[in-house]
This record gives C-alpha cells, sequence and structure tokens, in this order.
C-alpha cells in the first residue's frame, strides 16, 4: 500500500494490508511528527470547557480532596483502558472512526454493520461541535467585551441574556466556525500538531498566572478550603462515585470517534499507552490549575459558586469587575478558554472531516469547508440559551455516551483483546500486560454501560 486511501475493497472500504498499515506507512494526510505533538493535540481535544466550568465546582460540591480519590481513579482506569484503545483502533485501521468500526467488525464478517454503527459516534462529534461552536462564540463574544471594557459597563446577567438569545451573537459564531475550520484547512496532522504546540502551553501558561493573582486575593482562602478540605463522608455517598466517573470519562474526551481519528495519525514507532498516561496527566493538571483559578476568586468576593455557563459568564464577570486589573485577567481567561475550546472543536470536526474524506474520496479542504458549514446551518438556529443547552443534553446524554460504548464493545468484545493488545504493544521495550486487557474487557466496558445508563437516569454526569 502507497499510504493512500484512495484504492476501495469490493464493498467501498479503503484497502489496505490485512486493515494494517506497514511500518514508515503512513495516513494519506500524514501523521504527528513526535509523540509531545500527538499528546498537545490529544490534551487539547480533552481539555474543555467541561475542565473550566464544571470539575471545580463539583470537586467541592462532592468532598472537596476525597472527590479526588474516586476521581484519580477513574481517570487511571480510562486512561489505560479507554482512552488507548481508540488510539489503537485508529492506529490498527489505519483510518478515522468510520473505518475503524468497519474493521472491527469485519473480523465477524459484518464489516457493513460496523460502518453503520461508526455513523452514531461520528455524528456524535458532529453534534458536540455544533453546540460547542455556539458556546465558543459565546466566548469570544466576552473576550471581545473584555478588551472593550463593555463586560464591566453593563449588567452581566444582561449582557449574557442578549447574546445567548436568538441569532444574538451570528458574528462571533460564525468567526468561531470559520476559524476551527480554516486551521484545518492548513493540513490535517501538520495544522493540528503547530496549533496545539503554541494553543496548549499558552493555555497553561496564562492559567497559571491567573491561578497566582488569585492566590493573593484577600478571602481567596475559602475557595481553598471548598476545594480541597476532604469531606471524607461523601465517600460513602453513591452519588460522589457517580459524578467522579462521569467526570473522568467525559474530561479525556472519550467518544467512540475524536481520539481514534487522532490514532490513526500516529506512528507505528510510538508508545500509545505512554501517551494515553501522560494525555490523562495533563488533562487533570489542566482541570486542577481551572479549579485554582476560579474557586479561590469566586469565594474572595463572597459570590455564590456555580457551574456551568452561569459561572463563566455571569459569576466570572463579577468577580473581574472587583478585582484590581480585573479587566487584564478578564483577557488572560477568556484567551485561554478560547484556546481551549478552538483545540476541542478542532478535534472534532476532524473526526467527521477525514471519516467524510476517506469515505467520499474529497479532499481534506472541502471536507473542512463541509463540516463548518453544517455546523453553521444547524447551530445558527440553536443560538438561544435554552434550545442549545437542550440540543447539548441530548448529545451528550443519549448520542456520545452510546457512541463511547459502541466503540468500547466493538473494540475489546468484537475485534477482541489479542488485537488490541499487539497494537498497543507497538513501540514499547516490553508488550503490555494481559491484565489491561481483562480491565478492559470486565471493567471499563461495563463501566461503560453504566455511563450511559446513569447519565439518563441523573440528566447528565459529565
Amino acid at each position: 500500500m502507497s499510504g493512500k486511501l484512495s484504492e476501495k475493497g469490493k464493498n467501498g472500504a479503503p484497502k489496505r494490508n490485512n486493515g494494517q498499515r506497514g511500518l514508515g506507512e503512513v495516513h494519506q494526510n500524514g501523521g504527528f511528527q513526535n509523540s509531545l505533538g500527538f499528546v498537545l493535540a490529544c490534551v487539547g481535544s480533552a481539555v474543555g470547557m467541561g475542565n473550566i466550568w464544571l470539575f471545580p465546582y463539583r470537586l467541592g460540591q462532592y468532598g472537596g480532596a476525597a472527590f479526588l480519590i474516586p476521581y484519580l481513579m477513574f481517570i487511571a482506569l480510562f486512561g489505560l483502558t479507554g482512552l488507548s484503545a481508540e488510539f489503537a483502533i485508529g492506529r490498527r485501521a489505519g483510518t478515522g472512526t468510520l473505518g475503524s468500526y468497519e474493521y472491527c467488525w469485519k473480523a465477524r464478517r459484518k464489516g457493513k454493520l460496523g460502518y453503520a454503527l461508526g455513523w452514531i459516534p461520528l455524528m456524535g462529534s458532529l453534534g458536540i461541535a455544533i453546540g460547542y461552536s455556539v458556546i465558543l462564540g459565546w466566548v469570544l463574544r466576552t473576550l471581545g467585551a473584555s478588551l472593550s471594557g463593555e463586560l464591566f459597563a453593563v449588567d452581566p446577567d444582561s449582557f449574557f441574556g442578549g447574546m445567548s438569545s436568538a441569532f444574538g451573537n451570528i458574528p462571533c459564531h460564525v468567526l468561531v466556525v470559520v476559524i476551527a475550520g480554516g486551521l484545518l484547512m492548513i493540513g490535517a496532522t501538520n495544522g493540528i500538531e503547530r496549533i496545539n504546540k503554541v494553543l496548549m502551553p499558552a493555555f497553561f501558561a496564562l492559567f497559571v498566572v491567573l491561578a497566582v493573582r488569585v492566590f493573593f486575593l484577600e478571602g481567596s482562602g475559602d475557595g481553598y478550603r471548598f476545594l480541597f478540605i476532604p469531606k471524607w463522608e461523601y465517600l460513602l455517598r453513591t452519588e460522589t462515585w457517580v459524578m467522579a466517573m462521569g467526570q473522568a470519562f467525559f474530561s479525556l474526551s472519550i467518544t467512540g470517534s475524536g481520539m481514534i481519528v487522532y490514532g490513526s495519525y500516529l506512528g507505528r514507532d510510538e508508545d500509545i499507552v505512554g501517551a494515553s498516561v501522560n494525555t490523562a496527566v495533563f488533562d487533570t493538571i489542566a482541570a486542577m490549575l481551572a479549579g485554582l483559578a476560579i474557586m479561590p476568586a469566586v469565594f474572595a468576593f463572597g459570590i455564590e459558586p456555580a457551574s456551568g455557563p452561569p459561572l463563566m459568564f455571569i459569576t466570572l464577570p463579577q468577580v473581574f469587575a472587583r478585582m484590581p486589573l480585573g479587566r487584564l485577567f478578564a483577557v488572560f481567561f477568556f484567551v485561554s478558554v478560547a484556546f481551549a475550546g478552538i483545540t476541542s472543536l478542532i478535534n472534532m470536526f476532524e473526526a467527521v472531516c477525514e471519516s467524510w474524506q476517506t469515505r467520499f474520496g474529497m479532499s481534506h479542504k472541502v471536507m473542512a469547508a463541509a463540516c463548518g458549514a453544517a455546523a453553521l446551518a444547524v447551530g445558527i438556529f440553536i443560538e438561544d440559551g435554552d434550545k442549545v443547552g437542550a440540543w447539548m443534553d441530548f448529545i451528550t446524554i443519549l448520542v456520545v455516551p452510546f457512541g463511547a460504548l459502541l466503540g468500547a464493545f466493538s473494540i475489546y468484545y468484537v475485534l477482541g483483546w489479542k488485537e488490541i493488545k499487539e497494537e498497543l504493544s507497538m513501540g514499547r521495550t516490553k508488550p503490555v500486560g494481559e491484565w489491561i486487557g481483562r480491565l478492559g474487557k470486565y471493567v471499563y466496558v461495563p463501566l461503560a454501560v453504566f455511563v450511559f445508563i446513569l447519565g439518563i437516569i441523573y440528566g447528565g454526569i459529565g
């Protein structure tokens, strides 16, 4: 095989050497230059709104430091079994979502069924991208208002209400999609790698600056106590473990789609397990930095903590308005959030672009434009806060968890551990242990079922 995916088999699927790339062969879109570029791209995908507006509140709400015990346990488990499996099947199949599911199910001579099932997680990625672009439009609009000073001259509730009304933020919404689509048009892997090598270090640096500044605010100690004083009794509550599991699962961007495409761009001499661990570590650091930058500041000014959009667009502007040099730090904050959001959005778009490109034989640039157009065609009509909230609830409670469950089942039960172990052992001095396979099959997959069911029961857990 020449590395191109245009040659088709009898069923329309790309022809491969038994579904595998040979050593030295690369995806038609190229590959990541090194493990650092790959990890930064994966961290860019994983670090998003959930780290910033949900994790800090959930940490304090469910036991402070005690919450970290189940959270870190689930992060380790999902990183080793879920994240690494999605990377592995992407590299094994040499393509993204649709081709990878087809490859898994070909092991049972049901490739067409696998291809059809692959559309579910793929539409999950597009669905998240549609809602995410609306919210990122709000971030961009708020950043502009921070720069101009408008954010501090009006009531935050009124500002957010106007911005999140029907057709209330079209220019910034369009700009977000154009930026994400335009960056993908620079080149799939080269563009993604270059972008994340700049934006991710900048994100961490800006949040460190914010966390240091917040440390010196009078009254910030209550925020640290909220975050880190362990309330051990919470470990006896089922809900604490459920929320920790959901937060960990979604924080790592395990969707049955997005991380698969990044795996397809990974060289065969790279250690997938090591990359998964590094991604999980940096994602957790990002979540902790968000907590250190946000909650102490909220408590310093006696404002009731919240989660979700109210925290970012209503509570924090009140905090910045009262903080010395607040306008400057508001700009820092919303630039950081924009960086995290754009890198996540790029991954969602790329999951769709690669599958459409491979399946329909169109250029990557055309598919990037088509993906952006599809996101706008739907997104413009759900700019109203209630509508985009309902949209995101449907996608994140039903579609994405079900897609992730399909991915887990397809990899561990349909394809089987033997092939995944072989792929995970590539690039390592020692093959991976059998215990990872047992964890994946008998712990991770059942937990993916629980994530789906409990998300419906609780109305969302991540």
